[in-house]
């Protein structure tokens, strides 16, 4: 069979990654093994209207990093994030809760940490439906969409379970966002549940069944996680606190001056500065003395809520068979980048 389009996109990412690995192969060899005497930083990121587009937009990580070589790709998904994790090809990253709480888990078992949450995500993921679906009752039977694994899929199966919905009693098919909107213009599937700009879409002729600012209420809150590497953040301590830095400008810059901020985010999605500011909205962004609070990251010694929240997300996968086994809340607790977070602060 002919590989999938994610198939496609994953493997292009990863191909990008590697030949920026060997570009400058023919200069002086740094402690990196780059070839170019310099420090390598690659970053994951996601089509996700939050500060992170800013940061990447407006260089902030560059200019505060002269020295060192930065490389953005994007994925479509956690899921592919934790695939170029696994293979040595990321660094730094951005992922939902859902696929850093399996990254976290048997049988991935990935050496990486939560460093920073991007955004709490709200009205800006989304299952929506044909119109004539007005319930998620009347799903049952249906063709649903959702990138399996995702914070949108984790979601989707939260909503279901809420209602009382059972998963097998409709087809659910793994699709990236963007193929599920090629899929919806097709009239293949009957509802999908993903995030902006896609969602944006979906709802010009689809309706809303269910927000995960909803699904939150219900107690099953997600976020989008910045992640780094153990071995990373061992071995480039500076280059992690600049970081963290230039997350908490961009977010600082999208409550001082959100017409900027929304410029960029725009550019990168290719959206009017309106729209940018629109989605911009539809999230929660937290500086990083808010994420530092003990409901969400923590400090030294004192780790947040988020380890809970990413544990019960791991017993609810548990159920769904996505993970082998529950790890132990100190796993979560020790997952927490807290000491990076407080020195970056500083």
């Amino acid at each position: 069979m002919p590989a999938r389009p994610r198939t496609l996109r994953l493997a292009a990412a990863l191909a990008a990654l590697a030949l920026a690995a060997t570009a400058c192969a023919g200069g002086p060899v740094g402690a990196d093994g780059s070839g170019t005497g310099k420090t390598r930083v690659r970053i994951a990121y996601q089509a996700i209207p939050n500060a992170d587009l800013v940061v990447k937009n407006q260089r902030l990580l560059e200019k505060a990093l002269p020295d060192a070589e930065i490389t953005w790709t994007r994925f479509d998904s956690g899921a592919d994030v934790n695939t170029a994790v696994i293979a040595g090809a990321v660094d730094l990253g951005l992922a939902g809760s859902s696929p850093v709480t399996k990254g976290l888990s048997a049988p991935l078992d990935i050496p990486y940490k939560v460093l920073w949450i991007h955004d709490v995500i709200g009205d800006n993921e989304a299952l929506v439906a044909r119109k004539e679906i007005t319930s998620l009752a009347r799903l049952k039977g249906r063709k649903v969409a959702a990138p399996f694994g995702s914070t949108a899929h984790y979601s989707l199966l939260a909503a279901l379970d809420e209602a009382g919905v059972d998963p097998s009693s409709l087809t659910l098919l793994d699709l990236q966002p963007q193929d599920a909107l090629a899929a919806w213009q097709r009239g293949d599937i009957d509802a999908a549940y993903v995030w902006t700009p896609s969602l944006t879409e979906l709802l010009e002729d689809g309706r809303p069944l269910v927000t995960s600012r909803q699904v939150a209420a219900d107690g099953k809150p997600t976020a989008d996680l910045g992640v780094v590497t153990d071995a990373f953040a061992d071995r480039h301590p500076e280059i992690v606190d600049a970081w963290v830095k230039a997350q908490d400008s961009a977010v600082r810059q999208t409550r001082t001056d959100p017409d900027k901020a929304a410029k960029s985010i725009g550019a990168e999605l290719n959206l009017p500065p309106a729209e940018a500011k629109r989605q911009l909205g539809q999230l929660v962004l937290l500086t990083a003395e808010e994420q530092a609070g003990p409901e969400y990251l923590g400090a030294p010694g004192k780790p947040g809520a988020l380890a809970g929240n990413l544990r019960d997300a791991a017993a609810f996968l548990k159920t769904q068979q996505a993970v082998d086994a529950v790890p132990e809340l100190s796993v979560f607790q020790r997952a927490l980048a807290v000491e990076e977070l407080a020195r970056g602060t500083k």
